[in-house]
């Protein structure tokens, strides 16, 4: 290990990193992707811009990293769960954080900026294919496990899953209910064996 892995960052600069990067999330909620700046983020945070631009080069650097960090804060623990059980947990967890959530309300804004800006469009799909490929890996456990009905595509059931949370979040009223996820699964992927 070099003597620079040892050294532990300053708290103070953590602690002023997260509530940067809150406020980021928190901007791109409330005035969507064409209207956040690294000033109302500054401004938001009550730091100056300079100690925005000593941690991220620009605009979407920030937000990427944003979306990284809360997104690791957030998963669930999957260990020590059959196929099923993670699968549920989650398609529940993202139904919960789709229905309401600073990031549900980040949704809109990240499509928005994806049609505007390629960079924007790059990110959004490598962020959406790296989350959505844990699901996917669960499912293939659990037809590979016997779990779930034999044949079925992993990648396929894993856009049905997903598909049914975020077209009710963007295109209906309606939110999906998360107590519903294993309902869902079952629909999905067939009932347990």
């Amino acid at each position: 290990m070099s003597a620079r892995s040892d050294i532990r960052p300053d708290p103070r600069v953590e602690r002023s990193r997260m509530v940067i990067l809150e406020a980021a999330v928190e901007e791109l909620a409330e005035v969507g992707y064409g209207g956040v700046t690294i000033e109302s983020v500054a401004a938001r945070a009550g730091v100056g811009k300079s100690t925005i631009y000593r941690h991220w080069r620009d605009k979407l650097a920030l937000l990427a990293d944003a979306f990284e960090s809360f997104h690791e804060q957030m998963v669930p623990d999957l260990s020590d769960r059959t196929a099923r059980e993670a699968v549920e947990l989650l398609v529940g967890h993202v139904a919960e954080v789709v229905v309401d959530s600073t990031f549900s309300r980040c949704i809109p804004a990240l499509i928005e900026g994806a049609e505007r800006d390629p960079r924007v469009r790059e990110f959004h799909h490598r962020y959406s294919i790296e989350r959505r490929q844990a699901l996917v890996d669960l499912i293939a456990r659990g037809v590979d496990d016997g779990e779930f009905r034999p044949g079925t595509d992993p990648e396929l059931a894993t856009v049905a899953l997903l598909g049914v949370l975020f077209y009710r979040r963007l295109m209906t009223g309606e939110a999906f209910d998360p107590t519903s996820a294993s309902e869902l699964v079952e629909l999905v992927l067939g009932p347990a064996a």
